[in-house]
């Protein structure tokens, strides 16, 4: 059996599909839907059950859960803006650290959602190597939450016995229940909709023009993809990013949605607010040569073949669920 924490969140309900695609249902989904529509992103995928993130880990170190092949951790509050911190250290760290014990202890194949957020600004670089974990200063608590589970790991000498992913822009189809952490390709695509332009923030740095700062977005399908490869490789082990390996810019993306919505780019620039400026990041791109060293798959789909299918497939449908 196959536990995909987070399992109704956008990455997880991704990797559900993947497995389902493969064949297989032997899956424990765990999550927190709470009143969120996140249950939506069930409704076409087979497994063997759900658990309340709290029920499962209470069954699970009472040894009521067994036959357990692999633990996909991709549980976790994953937005930016979140300010409760105790939370954040329970929620992500904590709960992150007691189930990566359990699996190592285990021999149970352990892969954990980390985030390219643990790089704060970027200014030393956007590298994988566990050697400059000490050096990375994340810009907001979620970043610090993940940062944290990606040292402890470290110190206790287990990256070895686990994988932890660094994920960059994740974008794509069951994104939906995100509200305002829901990808700009899906807020482009209700705003051109409903307005005809895209919004996008003013830079305040010379060297970006408006619209040109840049990041390293990345198709959730591809995300589940490496994830479902990188079970079956129980052998690899360690900290990877995952991105393309290729920054682009807002303006790039926001040309790619007017293209897949078959409309001429119209583009506004606005102010982008002031308790934001200071914590923005102008730059990301991952460094995928560590995962391509260990023969990750690293055929990435192109942004613009990326925004067209979620756009065409799936925004634009009755039915935008994977």
């Amino acid at each position: 059996m196959i536990i995909v924490t987070g399992g109704a969140g956008l990455i997880g309900s991704a990797v559900v599909w993947k497995l389902n695609q493969a064949g297989r249902d032997d899956i424990l989904v765990v999550d927190n839907l709470g009143v969120s529509d996140k249950w939506k992103n069930l409704v076409k995928r087979r497994y063997l059950d759900y658990l309340h993130k709290s029920v499962f880990i209470e069954k699970l170190v009472n040894g009521q859960i067994d036959q357990i092949e692999a633990i996909v951790h991709m549980g976790a509050c994953s937005s930016t803006t979140e300010r409760d911190a105790d939370y954040l250290m329970e929620n992500n760290y904590h709960y992150s650290r007691r189930l990566a014990q359990y699996a190592i202890f285990r021999n149970i194949r352990f892969i954990n959602a980390s985030s390219a957020a643990t790089y704060g600004d970027g200014s030393r670089g956007f590298a994988d190597d566990p050697d400059g974990l000490e050096a990375l200063s994340p810009l907001n608590m979620y970043g610090y939450s993940k940062h944290l589970f990606d040292l402890w790991a470290q110190r206790q000498q287990v990256l070895d016995r686990l994988v932890s992913l660094k994920f960059f822009n994740v974008f794509g189809p069951n994104e939906y229940h995100k509200g305002d952490m829901r990808s700009v390709v899906a807020k482009a695509f209700e705003q051109i909709r409903e307005q005809g332009t895209m919004r996008l923030f003013k830079s305040y740095r010379m060297e970006y023009p408006d619209g040109g700062q840049m990041r390293d977005f990345v198709y959730v399908k591809d995300c589940a993809e490496i994830i479902c490869r990188l079970i079956e490789k129980s052998s690899v082990c360690g900290l990877y990013n995952v991105g393309t390996g290729r920054a682009r810019t807002w303006n790039d993306l926001a040309r790619a949605v007017f293209s897949a919505m078959d409309l001429p780019p119209r583009i506004a620039y606005i102010d982008m607010p002031e308790g934001l400026r200071d914590r923005y990041q102008y730059f990301t791109e991952a460094k995928m040569d560590r995962l391509a060293g260990v023969g990750g798959p690293l055929a990435f789909t192109s942004l613009e073949e990326a925004v067209a299918d979620y756009v065409r497939h799936y925004l634009r449908t009755p039915d935008p669920y994977l």
